[in-house]
């Protein structure tokens, strides 16, 4: 299920007009290191697995919006942010993948 919705990001990604070559490919690559860092932390907590690989996609349907609102933009970024809170210690790998996803997806929207 997880690699399935990190595929749809991807495929959103690829697909966004919205956003230039080398951030695509960024974003991709940041995707495929959180795909595996998910994948790893759904062997032990599979439902905190899911609500970020959600979040994720949330937030990348919203930051590649044709006609953007802000408010959504931003309410999906914090609920990806938050979504890997208390992770910083035993997965800080998955933490820092997380708020770059989110500094790009956010800067998308301005």
């Amino acid at each position: 299920m997880i690699e399935q919705t990190i595929g749809e990001i991807e495929a959103k990604i690829r697909g966004a007009d919205a956003v230039n070559e080398e951030r695509k490919r960024e974003l991709i690559q940041l995707l495929g290191t959180l795909k595996s860092e998910v994948g790893t932390l759904a062997k032990t907590h599979d439902e905190q697995a899911q609500s970020i690989a959600g979040f994720a996609q949330v937030s990348a349907h919203e930051a590649t919006r044709t006609k953007q609102n802000p408010q959504s933009l931003h309410h999906s970024l914090q609920g990806l942010r938050s979504s890997v809170a208390g992770f910083e210690k035993s997965n800080p790998r998955l933490v820092q993948i997380v708020n770059a996803i989110s500094n790009i997806l956010s800067n998308l929207g301005i």
